[in-house]
């Protein structure tokens, strides 16, 4: 069993190809590209963490969030994003949170659509995971963004997390700057 993190697949947004300039035709492309690459990387037993904004769309459209669901394999965890609505809370997941703190190995992870300043154990080697955000801003060594257009529209897993990670500059935390202790 692994763990996948990903964030703001935006499925069935037309809009999204051109606000984030994603590299699809059509909304249909773009669709069946993230559903492939999902289904390449994630394991049936594996679990996947979807760090909001699963899909776009009315109520009325919950037929076609289902069975975008049920093409990506997995145990699908939500982390609330703001545009999944009551037809996406309602479909099949194994858990919905706003946000998570869990364990993927040895380390320490907060999960949230959105990206924050601080967080529990942030001091204490704990990073956090985001989305929302979809420009090229990819975070700090230890606030992560693991929306699809930061990572080649697919799932990643903490090893790529940490290498990621370790390439970034370091937060500066608000108390710090308060305080006069810049970091560098």
């Amino acid at each position: 069993m692994a763990h996948w993190y990903t964030a703001d697949p935006h499925f069935g947004h037309s809009r999204i190809i051109e606000f984030c300039k994603r590299p699809y035709r059509s909304t249909e492309d773009m669709n069946a590209a993230l559903i492939r690459n999902f289904q390449n990387c994630v394991g049936f037993d594996d679990d996947l963490w979807i760090l909001g904004d699963f899909a776009f769309g009315q109520s009325t459209d919950a037929a076609r969030f289902e069975n975008w669901f049920h093409q990506i394999p997995g145990r699908k965890h939500l982390i609330v994003g703001n545009h999944d609505d009551e037809a996406v809370a309602m479909l099949p997941w194994a858990s919905i949170a706003d946000l998570k703190e869990i364990k993927d190995g040895a380390q320490s992870l907060v999960l949230c659509h959105y990206p924050m300043i601080t967080w529990n154990g942030a001091r204490r080697g704990s990073l956090q995971l985001f989305g929302h955000v979809h420009d090229q801003w990819a975070g700090s060594r230890n606030s992560i963004n693991v929306g699809v257009d930061q990572w080649n529209f697919r799932p990643v897993q903490i090893s790529d997390i940490q290498r990621r990670a370790k390439k970034l500059p370091v937060n500066k935390h608000w108390s710090d700057v308060e305080h006069g202790n810049e970091l560098d």
